[in-house]
Formats: structure tokens, sequence, C-alpha cells
């Protein structure tokens, strides 16, 4: 089957790409490359250049394909509370184009990256997927609104089937591809770029939360691990059905021991220090990963604290200046 993957050229969506590749699958990618990169496009994939408010290019993407895998959207919390019209027009406008693309192209499965930032304040942690969702930042409340508009989609075109993946923190590298983003915002590949000594320090945001060492706790999952439960679930998906699934590993880290296993990964006492709490931060996100591993046997096989930043560390070793070359 040919899949289009939205957002092809970015972190995540480059490694679906080669994982989507690896499995079988004949792959088109759709990316501006607002913030993604043509050199993370595998070379095997069809590459069409181009916003998803652009009708022709959706139509023009669309073409041959039997399933969309939605990765394309802002995400950066701090940024969506700065500019919520952004984030609106780009996610919920953008995933509206393209629901819209898909309906003329006859296109019935969808896989939606959405987010753990739709549970918001969590009353219960571990979370799973029954938990309320209310968003506490404008990137949440538009995840949980496509969510809707897929569901009342679905509801309005016979035979429309589609997966929702909730994923939390996401860090790795793979396959000779990485993350590189521009500021990055990201802690996993801040604390490195310390390690490399591109920042003169880092800053933990926030150390009086109500969690053990006063720091927030996330579930990181190796981007590896994310892609294949994107492309196991795209495999799995009938005529009509619905699937949601929070994808993680189960495990929570606090930013403390994040910055510990950087240290201890890449050998480098980095300094950091302490700032205030950012805007929309939720103290801890940690999921209940048992639907998708009953009803998918998928696993987080690749999530180790070490091995995520150990293989994170690899690439930007590597690639110091991220996809950008001496000559460009």
């Amino acid at each position: 089957m040919r899949v289009l993957v939205t957002g092809g050229a970015g972190y995540i969506g480059s490694h679906a790409v080669r994982a989507a590749l690896d499995a079988g699958h004949a792959v088109t990618v759709l990316d501006d490359l607002s913030t993604g990169h043509r050199e993370a496009v595998d070379p095997r994939a069809r590459f069409v250049e181009g916003s998803l408010h652009d009708p022709a290019a959706v139509d023009a993407a669309l073409e041959g394909c039997g399933a969309v895998m939605h990765f394309a959207a802002f995400s950066i919390v701090s940024e969506s509370c700065r500019e919520p019209l952004k984030y609106w027009r780009n996610n919920v406008g953008g995933s509206i184009a393209l629901l819209e693309g898909m309906r003329r192209a006859g296109v019935l499965r969808l896989v939606f990256s959405s987010t753990a930032a739709t549970y918001g304040l969590a009353a219960t942690i571990p979370i799973v997927e029954t938990t309320p969702q209310q968003p506490i930042n404008p990137y949440g409340w538009t995840k949980l609104a496509v969510e809707s508009l897929i569901r009342d989609h679905a509801d309005a075109e016979a035979g429309f089937a589609f997966a929702i993946l909730r994923y939390f923190n996401v860090a790795g590298c793979a396959w000779g591809l990485g993350e590189a983003h521009h500021p990055e915002t990201h802690l996993v590949p801040i604390l490195l770029q310390a390690a490399l000594g591109q920042r003169a320090s880092v800053s933990i945001f926030g150390t009086d939360y109500d969690t053990p060492d006063g720091t927030c706790i996330r579930d990181y999952v190796h981007v590896r691990d994310l892609v294949d439960a994107h492309v196991t679930v795209l495999g799995r998906l009938a005529d009509g059905e619905r699937r949601v699934y929070n994808v993680g590993s189960g495990r929570g880290w606090s930013v403390r021991e994040v910055v510990d296993a950087a240290r201890r990964v890449s050998g480098v006492d980095f300094e950091v220090g302490v700032g205030p709490r950012r805007e929309g931060d939720p103290p801890a996100l940690v999921t209940d990963p048992t639907r998708i591993r009953s009803e998918l046997a998928w696993a987080s096989r690749h999530s180790g604290l070490d091995q995520i930043l150990a293989d994170h560390w690899a690439w930007m070793r590597e690639h110091p200046r991220g996809y950008v070359t001496e000559a460009g």
C-alpha cells in the first residue's frame, strides 16, 4: 500500500517514513519544509513540497495512496501559549484541509499523531486512554480538537477507519536520522547541545512541583518504538474501525534524572541552572501502555533512558549542526 506521511521531513515523520518503507509500504511525503529538512526524507519516498492549506499539493500527494499517517503540526507548548491563533490555524485548519483532500481522493484510513498534552493535569497517574482530557495549553487543545474532528468525519464517511496515538516525550535517533529544530526546545537535545559545548548552560524550569525531586516527570519513548507503533496499527486497521492508544514506556523520569543520564552517557559535566516554571507544563505525564501492548503486541523495546540518550548522543556527535552541511 502507498501511504502518505504528512510532516515526513520532520523528526518523527522522517523516522515513520523509514519504518513504513521497511515494512514494505510505498511512501509519499508531504511537507512544506517550514520546520522539516529535505535531507531527512528517505530517497525511496516520493516527495511533494507543499502545505496542507494548498489543495493542489494535497491532491498531488494523495494520488495513489490508500492511507495517511498525519504528523504535520506545530508542537511547542510555550509558543502555543504566546501564539494560539498560529496553532489553531495550522494544526486544526491543516487537519481539516487534509480530511477534505482524503474525501476527494477516497482515502479511508488515517493514523493521527496526537499527544498526552490532551490529558492536561491528570488526576491519576499512570494515564489510561479513558482518563478525562482537559488540556491546559493551546497546543493540547488543538490536538484534542483534531481528535474530535476525526471522529465527526468518521461518523459521516462510510468505512472511514482511524487510529489516534497519544504519546508522551519522544527522543532518541535511528537509521541515521535525527532531531534538528531551530531553535531547539526539547529537553534531551538541549542537554546534549550543552554536552557538545554548543550551550554555556541549560536550565531546569521549575523545581517546586509536587514530585519526588521537585522537577517535572515525563514518560520517554524512543522514536524507533513510536514509529513502530504507527506502522503496526496502520496494518491492523479494518474498514470503519476506530482505535485509540497511549504510546509510552510506562515509566516516568524526572528532569533531574534525565540531566543525570545525559551527563552519564556523554561523559560531560555540563552546567545546569534553575529557572521558573514554564507556562502550560503539567507536573507529571506517565502512561499505562496496557491497551496497545495487549491489542497490538507492541512493546517499547528501545526506550530505556540510557539507550535513548546514547542513540541521540551518537547522532548529534556525528551531526553537530543537524542537517546543515559544511557547504550549506
